[in-house]
């Protein structure tokens, strides 16, 4: 993509302009650092436009503050940009495991509130933070979420983190970044902190 350029300009009967507008479905995966940091960064460029922005946090604990809520609420409610609805659903860090059961019924509600919200149009900008996950462990079904994807309406635009994304949610994506690990400090015992990971 030089200076922005596609590649490919395809025979499909659109303008340049309607192209230019079609919804995206953004995947961030791998098992590098980054993939919710980067979610985060577009979801502050829809907020510079003006765009309603929904966050649905899915494993990530409702108990830990990151810098991104914050951050994120204060810009949404200062009356700037766009607005910013945060929803947390889970339980535990996503490494961490903690009461299936309940997890699992979290994460299908939140894909309950998720498909509800594409229906009526909420967001311009959807963060699905570690949805990768629920679908991975089989608690939400990929090729429902793959379908209600990709016949939204509108042009919202959906970004869903985590590792393992299923290859059927790949295959559907307009978008996918693998973050991949070169170096992190955990490899020399170093532990996650404040400023860094949240």
């Amino acid at each position: 993509m030089p200076q922005g350029q596609p590649s490919v300009v395809p025979d499909d009967g659109l303008t340049t302009r309607q192209r230019r507008n079609r919804p995206l479905t953004i995947v961030h995966t791998g098992v590098g650092k980054g993939k919710s940091t980067a979610a985060f960064g577009l979801a502050l460029r829809a907020w510079n436009q003006g765009w309603p922005v929904g966050v649905f946090q899915f494993v990530k604990s409702a108990k830990w503050k990151v810098g991104e809520e914050r951050a994120l609420r204060v810009l949404g409610a200062s009356g700037e940009g766009g607005t910013v609805a945060w929803h947390k659903m889970g339980e535990g860090w996503s490494w961490v495991q903690r009461s299936p059961e309940t997890s699992e019924e979290a994460a299908r509600e939140g894909w309950e509130q998720v498909k509800r919200d594409l229906a009526a149009q909420t967001y311009r900008l959807y963060v699905l933070d570690e949805f990768a996950y629920p679908m991975h462990w089989g608690w939400v079904d990929t090729t429902e979420v793959v379908a209600v994807l990709r016949d939204r309406p509108g042009t919202q635009h959906v970004v869903i983190t985590g590792r393992n994304a299923p290859p059927a949610l790949v295959d559907a994506a307009d978008l996918v970044t693998d973050m991949s690990k070169v170096k992190h400090p955990m490899d020399t015992g170093q532990k996650g902190q404040r400023g860094i990971e949240w």
